[in-house]
């Protein structure tokens, strides 16, 4: 009977600490943790791949999040949630309870950033817009261009016109190399496809002509209906053995000594970019060309057209095309210099 009593006395110490137990368990889940805040009304920190729950939680509170790691790792455990923590950039404001902690990190809700690579512009300008987005992580600092491909597993020689302009969100803190290579990947998919798909007439030797001539229709569109004609017109040219002429090619030539003034003895003089003294494509894309331009480029329409001016100040951003010298003549008269 005594040995009884002695068992239920001892069950009962065990239930009050069970209970006690978990009621100091829920009091630590469910209250608010303390954050350092600076200027920001949040703290931001980063989960690295293969860390554990206690090493996420030793990160949090390096970062300024006031969470006792060794009480949060029991929290993990107990829930069963301590082998699901997602690596990547999280941000956490006032108010935060552990759990809520927990349930973001084993769902992934990783904070986000963007960068917008945009039609048109150069290679030279994309790295210029990585290099100054602060929530990077700048793995690229001091490399080389071609050192660049060759990180991403880019066998090209020369980068550009090999990244695909598009909206890219990323985890905070991610590699400047990750953008790279993904934009480097979605033109590759993209072109491949379009190459796939282009009609057959085409002058172009291989794909990378195509992306060559994209470049350029990408550079001279002033106005996107006229995207197709400006396509039309470079590619009777280039079938025809005409020189391209086309200022932008002779402007990337000139690189950083381009002033915004392009001169009359710009055109005159030779690179391997100036298409007024050389024939056929530059050896290289100028710019980095959208879709738009890619399908251009590669199913142009059927035109007879082998010049075309765009039209000057007052004009809607579109193009006059001719079929003939004499047209195109009057034309750059009328719309250029006023006379018409």
């Amino acid at each position: 009977m005594r040995y009884i009593k002695s068992l239920l006395v001892l069950l009962g110490f065990c239930l009050l600490a069970v209970l006690a137990f978990a009621g100091w368990l829920a009091w630590v889940a469910s209250a608010a943790v303390p954050l350092k805040l600076n200027e920001q009304s949040y703290v931001d920190f980063e989960i690295r791949p293969g860390l554990g729950l206690k090493g996420a939680a030793q990160a949090m509170a390096e970062a300024g999040v006031g969470v006792v790691p060794w009480q949060f790792a029991l929290l993990g455990r107990v829930s069963g949630r301590d082998r699901t923590i997602k690596a990547g950039s999280y941000e956490v404001g006032v108010g935060v309870t552990a759990w809520q902690l927990l349930e973001k990190l084993t769902a992934g809700d990783v904070t986000q950033s963007e960068v917008v690579i945009v039609e048109g512009k150069t290679f030279r300008d994309l790295r210029t817009k990585l290099d100054a987005h602060p929530d990077l992580r700048h793995d690229s600092t001091g490399l080389t261009d071609r050192e660049i491909l060759h990180r991403i597993g880019a066998p090209a020689h020369h980068p550009e016109g090999r990244f695909f302009p598009d909206t890219y969100l990323f985890a905070r803190q991610s590699s400047d190399l990750a953008i790279y290579r993904r934009a480097y990947q979605a033109m590759q998919r993209r072109l491949a496809a379009a190459w796939e798909n282009r009609d057959p007439s085409v002058p172009y030797r291989n794909i990378d002509e195509a992306l060559i001539m994209a470049s350029i229709v990408e550079k001279e569109t002033g106005h996107p209906a006229d995207r197709g004609k400006v396509a039309s017109v470079f590619v009777n040219r280039l079938k025809r053995g005409m020189l391209l002429q086309t200022d932008p090619t002779v402007i990337y030539g000139l690189g950083e000594r381009f002033d915004g003034n392009l001169r009359k003895i710009d055109l005159l003089t030779d690179t391997p970019y100036n298409t007024y003294t050389r024939a056929g494509l530059p050896p290289t894309p100028i710019s980095l060309p959208g879709m738009a331009s890619i399908q251009a480029a590669l199913n142009p329409p059927a035109t007879d057209y082998l010049y075309f001016v765009a039209k000057g100040k007052g004009g809607d951003g579109t193009s006059v095309f001719s079929r003939t010298l004499e047209e195109h003549n009057r034309a750059v008269d009328k719309y250029q210099r006023g006379r018409g």
